[in-house]
């Protein structure tokens, strides 16, 4: 496989799931300022994380709570047990270049609050006003303080579990669109090396993607890479995805090296618009 210290965020957490080095040592209790709303515009959801051990650590902030920067997925939100669709974006990250701003740090038995606006981040007007459930998607990913981090291997996967919030929302669940920090006549990359470099990483993902997807075909799910990789996850699933990427061959769907939405802060390499599918380099 390619690009090991390459970790995509957003995708399911099992590809690159890392063996537990501690038990626990974190918490997450989620709360909001009040139970009923006019406007998802009023939305706000505040995540407490608490390092509960006995040494002081870092943490991974991309897609989780900790991160209320990037329109990254840290909650999962429902109404009447009916997801609400995710229109954020999905990044990828490389660890070997992340910088101390990647990470927040938490020392032992303290606690960091963070507070997010979530109208943008998901698609409420496809189901409506009413009571909605709000739930941390809370794995994180550790390291001490003083560890140096090139590759997943050096983090430890933590696991939290927290309780549900609800929130009403009485009248207004118009879609919002991402704000765009940067915006630009043309949103194409016009720097011929980087199109290049665009142009061949898009070609590759194709073909890694068809050899994936050929591979699992001929070995199955018994296979040790497999199960490492995508763990119980049906063959049929994955390589639904694989292919997908493989195939792909939309007109509509732009490449571009502009970062429109102001997402690619350290170790952020790429990332992909939920809504549109459109990809940043």
């Amino acid at each position: 496989m390619l690009l090991f210290s390459v970790l995509t965020l957003g995708l399911a957490s099992t590809a690159f799931a890392t063996p537990f080095k501690r038990s626990g040592g974190l918490t997450v209790k989620l709360s909001t300022p009040t139970t009923s709303v006019d406007s998802i515009e009023d939305l706000t959801l505040v995540a407490e994380v608490t390092n509960t051990g006995t040494e002081d650590v870092k943490v991974l902030k991309y897609g989780t709570v900790l991160d209320n920067r990037l329109p990254t997925r840290a909650f999962a939100v429902t109404k009447d047990g009916v997801d609400v669709p995710f229109t954020g974006i999905r990044i990828q990250v490389s660890l070997a270049d992340a910088d101390e701003t990647a990470y927040t740090t938490i020392p032992a038995g303290k606690s960091v609050t963070v507070s997010h606006e979530v109208a943008p981040l998901f698609d409420f007007a496809s189901v409506g006003t009413g009571k909605f459930s709000f739930e941390t998607l809370s794995t994180f990913q550790v390291a001490g303080i003083a560890d140096r981090v090139a590759s997943i291997t050096d983090l430890t996967k933590v696991e939290t579990a927290t309780d549900a919030v609800a929130v009403e929302v009485t009248a207004d669940v118009k879609k919002r669109d991402l704000p765009e920090r940067n915006k630009r006549a043309v949103n194409i990359c016009s720097t011929s090396s980087r199109r290049t470099f665009i142009d061949a990483s898009y070609s590759e993902a194709k073909t890694l993607a068809s050899l994936g997807s050929s591979y699992i075909s001929s070995r199955g799910t018994g296979d040790a890479l497999y199960r490492a990789y995508w763990k119980t996850n049906s063959a049929s699933s994955v390589t639904s995805i694989l292919n997908a990427v493989a195939n792909e061959n939309s007109g509509s769907r732009t490449l571009s090296c502009t970062d429109s939405l102001g997402a690619c802060s350290s170790g952020v390499i790429a990332y992909t618009a939920t809504a549109t599918t459109n990809l940043v380099y």
